[in-house]
């Protein structure tokens, strides 16, 4: 299973499906990011947290715990 967190930077993928308890999928969901949804790796933090990528035209940040409940294809 590829993650968001394994996608490089400057690369887009796009989100087959969230994982996580209940509260975590809403938060995700909240931001944006949802099934189909195409997103963009613009840069990652020197120690890998946060990760900033551009989701629906905006920029976003989202930690790495965040990043491994994002399935991506």
């Amino acid at each position: 299973m590829k993650t968001l967190r394994d996608v490089k930077v400057g690369g887009t993928a796009k989100v087959v499906k969230l994982h996580g308890a209940s509260a975590t999928k809403r938060r995700i969901m909240d931001m944006g990011i949802t099934r189909g949804t195409e997103i963009f790796v613009r840069k990652v933090a020197p120690l890998g947290d946060p990760i900033e990528v551009n989701v629906r035209g905006y920029e976003l940040s989202l930690r790495k715990s965040e990043a491994e409940n994002i399935e991506m294809a």
